[in-house]
């Protein structure tokens, strides 16, 4: 049997594009799987901080934030978000950055590792950028986490134990330390089989080209075997 591709994510909660990467990706491979030789497919997400000096509870929205971040006028930044909303709306997410609270994103991530050991990573990453580009949930509050984290599915008692023990969080640096590894820098990045990388949110057709691409390669052993 042909073994799957092997597709490593580095991503942030916080990321718009990371969201609408995250998206095409699902939806390249959803495209490639109706193929009669359809691939097979293992993603993994791993955790990437854009901002870790940013503060729990940030004063200001996120026009402030960017301004601020990019030393950019407000009226720029605007145009850049109404853009990405723009985008994200073509992948089918509904953006609102009106409503979005700017946090810390190292204990999302820190739940996220828990998640990947529950076999709950999938559903709770959806979940947490769900929560913080449509929904205006705080995502660096820990009873908040743990109400996303049993919305996935998972025990909101284990996940509250996760985060205040802390026990994740050099798996969250283990994945930033890889990232540096590999000279990503910016997200989000994926990794085929660990040896192709492709940055950036790309087009659901372009994922698919990608993994049917690959998938032949991984089909071409077996083909000179027989």
């Amino acid at each position: 049997m042909t073994d799957a591709i092997k597709i490593d994510v580095w991503s942030d909660i916080a990321c718009p594009w990371c969201y609408i990467g995250k998206r095409n990706l699902e939806n390249g491979l959803a495209a490639a799987s109706a193929d009669d030789d359809a691939p097979a497919v293992e993603v993994t997400y791993h955790s990437f901080e854009l901002s870790p000096d940013t503060p729990v509870d940030f004063e200001g929205d996120e026009l402030d934030f960017l301004a601020k971040h990019k030393g950019m006028p407000r009226s720029q930044v605007q145009q850049m978000l109404e853009r990405v909303t723009g985008v994200a709306a073509d992948a089918g997410l509904e953006y609102r950055f009106d409503l979005l609270k700017h946090t810390n994103t190292v204990k999302a991530h820190e739940l996220l590792h828990f998640a990947k050991e529950q076999g709950r990573q999938h559903e709770l990453a959806e979940r947490l950028m769900a929560a913080y580009f449509t929904e205006g949930r705080h995502l660096g509050r820990q009873d908040e986490l743990v109400d996303l984290a049993s919305d996935a599915g998972l025990d909101a008692d284990a996940a509250r134990e996760a985060l205040e023990s802390g026990r994740y969080l050099d798996a969250v640096r283990a994945d930033q330390a890889q990232a540096a590894a590999y000279g990503i820098n910016g997200v989000p990045f994926f990794v085929i089989d660990g040896k192709y990388g492709v940055s950036g949110a790309q087009p659901a057709e372009a994922f698919a080209q990608i993994v049917r691409q690959v998938w032949s390669e991984h089909r071409e052993p077996a083909d000179v075997d027989a």
